[in-house]
C-alpha cells in the first residue's frame, strides 16, 4: 500500500495505486495522480470524463461503459482512450476504488478491454 500526499493530506493508495478512501478525493488529489500518471494538466475534457465517471459510480456502484461515458459527455466515441490512452488510469484520478476481479487488458497496443479475472 502506498500513499500520496496532497495538499496536507495523506492519501491511502491500494498496492495498484488506487485510492483506499473516495471521500478522501477532491481536484487536488486528482490533479495529483495525474501528474503521477504523467498528465500534466487535466483538460476540461478529461474533467468533464472524471466527474461522469465520480457520478456513474456514486449512483450504480459500477464501472461505465466506456461509449456510455463519451455519450454522456458528448464527445467522440473513443474518448477516454483519446483522453487516458488507458481506462484505468481515468478511474484512478477520478478517486474510485479498485473494482475486484476486473482489470484492463491492452489488445492491439492501442485499445484496452476489461477483463474478468479470479
Amino acid at each position: 500500500m502506498g500513499e500520496l500526499y496532497c495538499s496536507g493530506k495523506r492519501i491511502p493508495l491500494d498496492k495498484d495505486g488506487f485510492i483506499t478512501d473516495p471521500d478522501l478525493w477532491d481536484e487536488e488529489v486528482a490533479k495529483a495522480i495525474a501528474q503521477e500518471h504523467g498528465i500534466a494538466h487535466l483538460s476540461a475534457k478529461q474533467r468533464e470524463i472524471i466527474t461522469f465517471m465520480r457520478a456513474y459510480y456514486a449512483k450504480f456502484h459500477n464501472f461505465p461503459i466506456l461509449n456510455y461515458v463519451c455519450k454522456h459527455v458528448h464527445q467522440k466515441g473513443k474518448c477516454v482512450y483519446d483522453q487516458f490512452e488507458n481506462p484505468e488510469v481515468a478511474w484512478k484520478i477520478a478517486g474510485l476504488p479498485k473494482f475486484d476481479g476486473v482489470h484492463f487488458v491492452k489488445l492491439d497496443g492501442e485499445h484496452f478491454s476489461m477483463e474478468d479475472y479470479c
